[in-house]
């Protein structure tokens, strides 16, 4: 597994602000708006995957002063089991990829951990669960711009998808009134030929 150092590009020495620096840059680099349809864009998704997970890893061992040792082998072992993780989901192997997150203990459960179960949550469709796993996610890791992407992108699309609907007509409760206007309209057409469709109108 990399060094977390190597993949932001900077020493063990560096100051948070240096690493802060190289992280940012990174994040633009391989940010999916720089990518489009370009046959790139799955490649430079799965790089900044790495990226964040290697940031993450940083500032957290730093926070807890976790800076080598026992620890930084532990810290390894989760990005091992993330990485294995990410390479179930790009091979759509959902619910195994589902299956080990949820096995990962509480303190394991970071941005990161909640970032990949919405990923999975909206692959599977079910895009209430991926914008909550988002939303914690980005509630985590506020300056992350990949969860935020990632919410922000699954909030634009929902709004996209509910003008379309409103705009052909489909909003529940119009869809609610026509319903009974037809009962209503076959109920007096069936009355007009001696039968009755609703007997209480």
């Amino acid at each position: 597994m990399k060094d977390p150092y190597e993949v932001l590009g900077v020493s063990e020495n560096s100051t948070d602000e240096e690493i802060k620096k190289a992280y940012r840059e990174l994040v633009k680099k391989y940010h999916p708006d720089q990518y489009g349809n370009n046959p790139l864009s799955e490649l430079a998704a799965e790089k900044l995957k790495e990226v964040n997970l290697a940031y993450d890893t940083i500032t957290k061992n730093r926070a807890s002063g976790k800076n080598g040792g026992s620890d930084t082998y532990t810290d390894a072992s989760t990005q091992a089991e993330f990485s294995s993780i990410v390479s179930l989901i790009r091979a759509g192997r959902l619910d195994e990829a589902q299956m080990a997150l949820e096995k990962m203990s509480g303190n394991k459960r970071t941005a990161y951990w909640y970032y990949l179960m919405g990923e999975i949550a909206k692959r599977k469709g079910w895009y209430d669960q991926a914008r909550q796993y988002f939303q914690t996610a980005v509630n985590m890791e506020p300056g992350n711009q990949a969860y935020r992407h990632a919410f922000n992108s699954l909030n634009m699309n929902a709004r996209a998808y509910q003008t379309q609907s409103d705009a052909r007509g489909y909003r529940e409760a119009d869809h609610a009134c026509s319903c009974c206007q037809s009962l209503l309209c076959a109920d007096c057409c069936c009355e007009c030929m001696g039968g009755d469709l609703i007997a209480c109108c």
